[in-house]
């Protein structure tokens, strides 16, 4: 896609900016070379897919063909877990939390691979039961045939070990992520008022108990560390079809919200964080550089920054 046709593609989704050529444009603008991981170039698989101007369970589908089918990932008879965030007594049009059809969306996925179950979880905010129902996601993940379990008693996690954690050496990571067979990790784009912007690996603070030893050890260096689990997730994908560019986490109302209509996927956390920053960022500013979890998480060796090196499919549906 070139300028004229992303700038078209976000006037229709009712985006009223300038954009601005950061490294994003790079991102829907093409398929891009480059030294794409070793198992994704031997299997002819992308290293990241760029989605734009469709519904979420269509980008949903479009991002999986690009990184190889969901078999590439759920195995028949697999235990799966998924993350999105539902961290909030918010309706899905304030984008606070993960939208509900492409949620819908994955546990038909991982059903159709043959998923023995699709448990549905998050460490909530606010109180549990207002925010499962109230986002909309309880009745969605219920109709399709999937389990929403709760995360709001101690009892539901284990504590593991992080020895590659700098700041964070240990966590409470819920047993609905350890016991699985295979998790996806399924955040939505918006801002933080705290870690700056809440991507895939700021949605990792919703599989633990004690969220406090973050804010005390270090915000954005406890958020990269506790990313180095035994048991990362087997694929991030980013909800960018609406979000919230300003007073998050929670939001205040429908003004902090724009239409979007994008979707990232990657099994590199740092690269799609990158990549869903730099996108946030033709909406409102927010230097990279202050998202520095992102950085932390590079230099832990849990991903690279430099996207221009990967395999990235771009789809305009």
């Amino acid at each position: 896609m070139d300028r004229r046709d992303f700038l078209k593609t976000l006037a229709a989704a009712g985006a009223m900016l300038t954009m601005k050529s950061n490294g994003v444009m790079d991102i829907m603008a093409s398929t891009l070379p480059g030294t794409a991981t070793a198992q994704a170039a031997a299997d002819n698989y992308a290293d990241m897919a760029a989605i734009m101007n469709g519904e979420p369970a269509a980008m949903l589908r479009a991002a999986l063909e690009q990184l190889g089918g969901i078999k590439r990932f759920v195995k028949k008879g697999d235990k799966v877990t998924l993350k999105p965030n539902i961290g909030w007594d918010r309706t899905p049009e304030l984008a606070a939390n993960t939208n509900p059809d492409l949620i819908v969306e994955m546990i038909k996925q991982c059903q159709n691979a043959g998923a023995a179950e699709v448990r549905v979880f998050d460490h909530t905010c606010d109180e549990w039961t207002r925010c499962y129902d109230h986002s909309g996601i309880d009745k969605a993940v219920k109709a399709a045939g999937g389990i929403m379990v709760p995360a709001n008693e101690e009892s539901y996690y284990q504590e593991i070990e992080l020895p590659k954690g700098k700041a964070l050496k240990k966590a409470k990571v819920h047993k609905a992520i350890l016991e699985s067979d295979v998790w996806f990790n399924i955040p939505v784009l918006k801002n933080h008022g705290g870690a700056r912007l809440t991507i895939a690996m700021k949605n990792h603070m919703g599989i633990v108990w004690d969220r406090r030893a973050f804010h005390s050890l270090g915000l954005q260096e406890c958020i990269a560390d506790i990313t180095t689990l035994s048991k990362p997730a087997a694929l991030h994908i980013v909800d960018a079809y609406r979000i919230m560019t300003d007073n998050g986490p929670q939001g205040r109302n429908a003004n902090d919200v724009v239409l979007t209509k994008a979707l990232f996927a990657s099994t590199d956390i740092v690269a799609v964080d990158t990549a869903a920053a730099k996108f946030f960022n033709q909406f409102r500013q927010i230097p990279l550089e202050t998202v520095s979890h992102i950085e932390n998480g590079q230099k832990l060796g849990m991903g690279t920054m430099d996207i221009d090196k990967l395999n990235v499919k771009r789809i305009k549906l």
